[in-house]
């Protein structure tokens, strides 16, 4: 059966708990998790389209767009079987896909790039995220938890990023769905637009921007890794092997940005937005799926590992964050999305426009301060 929804009663000052429907016992989390994992198996398969995969458009995109598809034509008639199921794929299979996620990274590829690209994605990762929160919901009037989920999406990387912060701040899947949309409008955005600077430079600043400044502008400000590929290789192969670094970097920014996320939550006065799942608590919620992510990385770094391992655990995280998004997915409605209205894109736009014209600006003068 699926989990409660909880709404908040001001005029009872609990949290009531408004049951979806009145279905017998629970039936376990196979027959959730077969769907899940059918909406994967088809998003990995659509995802191989050339039409898609040129426009950077991956997997994990493709399987929460095919879930919302899904949940809001054919998967209501059998939620009460599969709740517990594709709740079970929301929670603990998002967490154990970004443990595996630390593979793709090793502490080498800090140690490669030196500390000025480190010292600008950590500018562009704080200051993104700080207008998020502020933005978001002094001009935009969104609730914290919707402002944080764009913020961590723009800020680190992308759908990945909202999924992993989305616990952390106790977020519902219509906010952790807004958030993925504006990565997934302003990432592809930024696949043509990026190239586009990048020619403008040339055509009209001296000699322009070296293949090397642009991938790491391109990493250090671009939503998701497919899209930094996309967009670096439209300029040249070691352009796209510059931003990739560049964006690892960033990507391995996101453990402590939970943690610390985690610890500053912790610390302000217990509150809940309206419709939250749980009130956020007065104590450290320890995300240890972050812990986990460092542990992996670290071992990644020794290279103890061998390879072919290493290639099964990342098609494995692949599939899990697959059927993740997909469960993510089948648990939004439209009619959620359309309430948000356009303030969560209008919020996404500015940071963007942050990304792209505070984000040149940042590397210029780390770039400028190194030389």
């Amino acid at each position: 059966m699926a989990s409660p929804e909880k709404s908040w009663n001001p005029r009872m000052n609990r949290a009531a708990v408004v049951l979806p429907n009145s279905a017998p016992a629970a039936h376990g989390v196979l027959p959730g998790l077969a769907v899940t994992g059918l909406c994967a198996l088809i998003a990995w398969a659509a995802a191989q389209a050339p039409w898609l995969q040129q426009r950077g458009i991956g997997v994990l995109t493709v399987a929460i767009v095919f879930g919302m598809l899904a949940g809001n034509t054919l998967y209501p008639r059998i939620a009460d079987r599969g709740g517990e199921g594709v709740d079970f794929a929301k929670a603990r299979l998002l967490r154990l896909g970004i443990v595996l996620y630390g593979l793709r990274l090793t502490f080498q590829d800090i140690g490669d790039v030196g500390w000025p690209v480190v010292a600008i994605d950590a500018a562009v990762l704080c200051s993104t995220f700080a207008l998020a929160c502020v933005l978001g919901t002094r001009l935009f009037g969104l609730d914290r938890r919707t402002a944080m989920l764009i913020g961590a999406g723009s800020s680190i990387c992308g759908a990945a990023a909202v999924m992993a912060t989305g616990p952390v701040v106790k977020g519902r899947a219509d906010q952790i769905a807004v958030a993925v949309a504006t990565v997934v409008v302003f990432g592809t955005l930024s696949m043509f637009l990026y190239p586009a600077v990048y020619a403008l430079a040339a055509q009209h600043v001296g000699s322009g921007m070296s293949e090397t400044a642009y991938g790491v502008f391109t990493g250090s400000t671009v939503h998701e890794v497919a899209q930094v590929l996309a967009a670096g290789r439209a300029v040249g192969e070691h352009a796209a092997d510059t931003a990739l670094i560049a964006k690892m970097v960033r990507v391995m920014m996101l453990a402590p940005f939970l943690l610390l996320l985690s610890a500053v939550l912790s610390r302000m006065p217990d509150r809940q937005d309206a419709g939250a799942e749980t009130p956020v608590r007065g104590s450290v919620a320890v995300p240890w799926f972050a812990l986990g992510f460092i542990v992996l990385a670290g071992v990644n770094s020794l290279g103890i590992l061998p390879p072919a391992l290493v290639a099964a655990a990342l098609d494995l995280d692949t599939a899990l964050l697959a059927m993740a998004m997909a469960a993510l997915g089948l648990s939004t409605r439209f009619s959620s999305l359309r309430e948000a209205g356009l303030r969560p894109l209008g919020l996404a736009a500015v940071l963007f426009v942050w990304l792209l014209a505070g984000g040149a600006g940042i590397n210029l003068l780390l770039n400028r301060l190194q030389g």
